[in-house]
Parts: structure tokens; C-alpha cells; sequence
């Protein structure tokens, strides 16, 4: 079979547990919580769910510290029912949507002390133990309508988490609400044609931005036998959607065709709103993931009076998985992270389409700390084969940029990963530890900091 499952997304084929892990440096005290990162890792690379690197079985790694240690790293396969029973044991319930009852291999977030892995397009999160066992699908008791999302967005003013829901059978996207206590409170759907992709989203303090982009449900790739039948639809119409918080009124604008996995941030500034997004030129050109050439960090000015879209290029490298200082979400902000190189190109363009131009330094693995204020950058170099993942960023005080970024990175010299911890202010001079695990963590895609 044909598969991506090579070089850093190689899965890994047993669950760990270890406890008192060997640490380089000095783990900060007030880091006092879990360092989770979800992503694919097949349970067999002769199974269908091999063939595209969305749809491999969602595996949880997790890190505790406390106290100035690292108390344990474990990592689990979330428990679908299928995977429970190829692994013998019990499903955890029956409780699907759409009849998809997928193992979350998307993101794990922390709320209302659940923690829950999630993933898109229909199926609902995970919720999942504290040591990471699986306890079963979560409808946030019976709140949902339909399926969830794979990013979330926390208002840090309000407290209230936002998401955007959608599924191939549905003629309308559906923005969900959930209160501090992990509670449904709002829904509202959103007719859309095509049944488009809606990976993420944005959250201003007036307006929650939708991407209504032209990757849409194929059902002549579906019929072809497509593993995930979207595909690049030059005939949909690329816009933004300003939902209005106060009232629901939306707005929809025209954009330049392009595509959208990630946001970094967004905000209002006046009666404008400012995006900053990962634009891709196109995505999914004949339901292939790695079609349409390579992303770039590039800031959206939209006017909603007027009716228009200005486009900024802040970065022209080659960069996804964009994170910044959560505490800002929705706000005016200064700082941003994301990951570049060889992972990157890995996941995006294995063959290399839309790449060739790139210099070879761009293949070291790096780290990014974006000063949109200054328009400057820096630059965190690990080498070719660190395979280093999502940013994280974690304050300690009350700056923006006062805090750690955390990642697993791969070290080829153990074949071994480690998390490393920077200081966001001293983001390439020596971190500030290393926690070195017992085993391979695979590339991935997203995780976050829960604190303890």
C-alpha cells in the first residue's frame, strides 16, 4: 500500500508508560500541568486508514511536570470502537454522528476538567482520563446536535469556547458555543453550498470569521474510492463570513482564491477586522493533500463596509502550525510562532510540488518567533532530522511574550524524541530543559498546555 507513514510520521507500535524522566537544564517550578500533542499513527500500515495521513488512528503523547520534574510520559491510541476491539478490548460506547465513529487524531484540548481529543468533519471528540486512557465519545451530555471541530477557540474575556462544526451531508455549517462549564449554550447554523472543509477559524472580540474556501465534498472522487473525497473546486466562491457576536448578523466578503488550515490570530481594529492566517494558493488539487503548492503567513485587512479583503505578505517562507500567546485570542497582539522545514515539507509537499525553489537551509527543522509589531523574526534552527512540531507557547507573566515555548522534538542521536522548553524571550539561545522520553513520538499535529 501506498502511504505517508515514513521518515517522521513513521508510527510508533506500543504504548508507553515511564515515570521520573532524565532531564537536561532546569524545569521552571510554576510549569505545573500536562504538555499533550495529538496526531495519526496507524494501528497497521496494511489498513485503509493508512493510506492518508488525516485518517490514521489518533494516538495521544503526554508529558506531567510539577514540582521542577517530569514526572511521567505516556502515550495511548484513543479508543474508537474499532480500536478497541482490534486491541481486545471493550468499546467504550456506541454514541456516534453520521454513523462515523472515528479515534480523534486532530487536536486534545483541556475544558472544564475533561480532557478531549478532537477531530473534524462529523465525528465527535474523545474524552479521554487524565493518564490519557480513553473513557469514550463525548457529546458534551447530549448538547451537541451533530459532530464538533477540530479547533477551538477560547475567548479569554468571556470564557466561552467557540467552534465550528461540519459534516458532508449537512448544507450548513454550525458555530457552537460552550460555557466555563463545558456546556452547550448556543448553536447557530449557516447555510453554505458544496459542503466546503472548514478546518479552523477565527475569533475577533465583535466577530467569529468563517472560511467558506473552495475545497469541497467530491462525490466523483468518493466514487473513485477517494480515502478523504475533497478536492480543489475552482467554481465555489472563495470568501470570509463576519458572524456578529452581538447580533448573528454575517457578512460574507470576497477573497482571492486560496486555502486555510490555520489561523495565528484575528482582531478588530476599528470597524476593520485583521486575520492572520497560513494561506495556501491552492490545496487539494485532485483530492491530493500534498497539490497546490506551498504556505506562507500572510495577513487579511477586511474592510466590512466596503466589502473588501486586502492581502499582506508578513512571511514567505514555507511555515505552518501557527500559535501565539492565548491570552490575546481575539485581541491586538505582537507575537506569533510557527514551525518551518522539513516536517513541514514532509506533510505538505512530500514530492516536492511547489517547493523547488526553496534553499536548503529551509530543510533544517526550525522554529519561528514572529514581532509583528517590528515586522522582524528569529529563527530556531534543530537540524534535518529533529522532525520538530507545533510551537506551544505557556506564559509565566503578565507580557505577551513572557513565557516558554514547548515541542517535541526528535533526536537522532537517542532515535529518541525530547520536549524541549524555551524561553520566549531568549527564543534561540539555550532552552531551558530538555525532557528526554523513552520513545519516538511521531510527527503529529496539535496540542496544547493543560495546566495541572
Amino acid at each position: 500500500m501506498d502511504h505517508p507513514y515514513h521518515g517522521g510520521f513513521t508510527p510508533v507500535t506500543e504504548e508507553i508508560t515511564a515515570f521520573d524522566l532524565e532531564v537536561t537544564g532546569r524545569i521552571p517550578a510554576e510549569l505545573n500541568g500536562r504538555y499533550l500533542r495529538n496526531g495519526p499513527n496507524p494501528l497497521s500500515l496494511d489498513d485503509p486508514s493508512a493510506s492518508h495521513l488525516f485518517l490514521g488512528e489518533g494516538m495521544v503523547h503526554g508529558v506531567r511536570l510539577r514540582d521542577g520534574r517530569a514526572e511521567w510520559y505516556r502515550n495511548r491510541w484513543v479508543r474508537s470502537a474499532e480500536v478497541a476491539r482490534r486491541l481486545g478490548e471493550e468499546p467504550r460506547s456506541t454514541l456516534v454522528h453520521g454513523g462515523m465513529d472515528f479515534a480523534a487524531n486532530t487536536h486534545v484540548i483541556g475544558l472544564a476538567g475533561r480532557t478531549l481529543a478532537t477531530v473534524e468533519a462529523g465525528s465527535l471528540p474523545y474524552e479521554l482520563s487524565y493518564e490519557l486512557d480513553t473513557i469514550g465519545p463525548c457529546d458534551f451530555d447530549g448538547g451537541l446536535p451533530g459532530g464538533f471541530a477540530a479547533h477551538t477557540h477560547l475567548d479569554p474575556a468571556t470564557g466561552e469556547l467557540h467552534a465550528m462544526a461540519y459534516f458532508w451531508g449537512w448544507e450548513h455549517h454550525q458555530h457552537l458555543v460552550l460555557d466555563e462549564k463545558g456546556r452547550v449554550v448556543h448553536v447557530r447554523d449557516i447555510p453554505v453550498a458544496d459542503a466546503p472543509m472548514l478546518h479552523d477559524f477565527a475569533l475577533t472580540a465583535k466577530y467569529v470569521v468563517i472560511y467558506d474556501l473552495p475545497v469541497t465534498f467530491s462525490m466523483a472522487h468518493a466514487e473513485k474510492g477517494a480515502p478523504l473525497p475533497y478536492a480543489w473546486n475552482p467554481g465555489h466562491p472563495s470568501r470570509i463570513g463576519l458572524l456578529s457576536r452581538e447580533t448573528g448578523e454575517l457578512r460574507w466578503v470576497e477573497v482571492a482564491p486560496c486555502w486555510v488550515f490555520h489561523t495565528l490570530n484575528a482582531y478588530d481594529d476599528g470597524d476593520q477586522v485583521v486575520v492572520d492566517v497560513v494561506r495556501y494558493p491552492e490545496r487539494f488539487v485532485d483530492a491530493r493533500l500534498d497539490a497546490g503548492g506551498a504556505p506562507t503567513l500572510d495577513r487579511w485587512r477586511i474592510d466590512p463596509a466596503r466589502g473588501t479583503v486586502t492581502e499582506t505578505r508578513l512571511d514567505d517562507r514555507a511555515q505552518e502550525f501557527p500559535r501565539m500567546d492565548e491570552r490575546l485570542t481575539g485581541r491586538p497582539y505582537r507575537y506569533g510562532y510557527t514551525a518551518a522545514a522539513r516536517d513541514l515539507v514532509d506533510l505538505v509537499a512530500p514530492d516536492g510540488t511547489g517547493l523547488e525553489d526553496l534553499p536548503d537551509a529551509a530543510f533544517d527543522n526550525t522554529l519561528i518567533k514572529h514581532d509583528l509589531t517590528a515586522g522582524t523574526r528569529e529563527s530556531r534552527r534543530f537540524g534535518r532530522d529533529a522532525y520538530v512540531g507545533e510551537p506551544v507557547f505557556v506564559p509565566s507573566g503578565d507580557g505577551e511574550d513572557d513565557g516558554y515555548v514547548m515541542t517535541f522534538v526528535n533526536n537522532p542521536a537517542r532515535g529518541a524524541a525530547d520536549l524541549v522548553i524555551l524561553a520566549a524571550q531568549d527564543f534561540t539561545g539555550d532552552p531551558v530543559a530538555v525532557v528526554h522520553l523513552p520513545a519516538r513520538v511521531p510527527l503529529g499535529f496539535h496540542g496544547n498546555w493543560i495546566p495541572g
